[in-house]
């Protein structure tokens, strides 16, 4: 019996469109539907049984919280049906690091959820996106999958949603595991795993999402010389429970932000040292009590997963420790 793939369509460029076949970047995102992206793909039927759904149809770059919500929702609703076994997810790739690793926070489900893009638009000479769907679908229709947490797949690479990243702006190759490596690869269209993701997620994880539901506030603050204050302030202002700092190094904060910081740590504030490095831990240091180091999560990823902590809790060794888990 075939594995019954369900693919729900969020758009991005896998579903774009342009004017002629050899425009590669002035096209427009989320034009093909995803019933037009799974009939441009027959092979798809030779694998698996295929059902789907058009959720959004976006450019990645618009996607809100209320969107990524409500598709963590829908994405359990689907995984806890009987006649579904895995989950292909179409998006964009500007914030697919974002949904990815949200997704694979909130739903519990030991059946593979895989997200798929493409570089290229579904006109384009030698778009990328065909392929990429029917390999996405191979690897969710394998079971084994399913332990590896959300995974990302492009390009015949199999990242983890915990640690996968942009890393090219426009060409075909961009999307790695940084540091850590990829999770495997498809060779002639089969999974092959190397390494497991040792952090909780998915069926291990803790939280769940409801759709509408809204999260805590949460800025993120990029670090460059000749930064001011008035970035702390604004955010004060804005009442956020939140900061994440995209710091310099290892998580280093310039020393003239401090009484700021200190006035945002005062008013509940939980503050979290990232880096703008590509890689690396940032852990906990004397010079800044009370503020949480990030691990090794890029500042996006660590933005979300403050804002489910909060949910929870607002002590800053807890969250500590949530960061050490997840």
């Amino acid at each position: 019996m075939k594995s019954r793939i369900y693919i729900i369509g969020c758009g991005g460029t896998i579903a774009g469109r342009a004017g002629a076949a050899d425009e590669l970047l002035g096209y427009q995102a989320g034009e093909v539907s995803v019933a037009e992206l799974i009939a441009s793909v027959p092979a798809l039927a030779e694998y698996a049984s295929i059902a789907g759904e058009q959720y959004c149809n976006i450019d990645s770059s618009s996607m809100t919280e209320e969107l990524l919500t409500g598709l963590s929702a829908r994405i359990q609703a689907v995984a806890d049906r009987d006649d579904v076994d895995g989950i292909v997810v179409t998006h964009g790739t500007d914030s697919m690091d974002e949904t990815a690793y949200f997704l694979n926070l909130t739903v519990h489900t030991h059946k593979p959820i895989v997200i798929v893009g493409a570089m290229r638009p579904a006109t384009a000479i030698s778009a990328d996106g065909p392929l990429n769907l029917l390999e996405a679908v191979r690897l969710a229709a394998c079971p084994e999958a399913g332990d590896y947490g959300v995974l990302q797949l492009m390009n015949s690479s199999i990242c983890a949603a915990r640690y996968v990243e942009k890393t090219d702006t426009t060409h075909v190759h961009a999307f790695s595991d940084g540091q850590l490596g990829y999770v495997g690869f498809m060779q002639d269209g089969v999974p092959v795993f190397y390494q497991k993701p040792l952090r909780k997620h998915t069926y291990t994880s803790e939280w769940t999402c409801q759709a509408g539901k809204r999260l805590p506030a949460v800025w993120i603050i990029y670090c460059h010389i000749g930064m001011s204050e008035d970035l702390i302030e604004a955010a004060l202002a804005a009442h956020v429970e939140g900061l994440v700092f995209c710091g310099f190094g290892h998580g280093n904060l310039p020393l003239y932000l401090k009484e700021g910081l200190e006035k945002a740590l005062g008013q509940g504030v939980v503050v979290v040292r990232a880096t703008r490095a590509s890689g690396g831990i940032v852990s906990p240091v004397p010079q800044w009590p009370g503020v949480v180091g990030a691990d090794n999560l890029s500042p996006q990823k660590a933005r979300l997963l403050l804002q489910l902590i909060l949910e929870k809790t607002h002590d800053p060794e807890a969250v500590q420790q949530y960061f050490q888990l997840y």
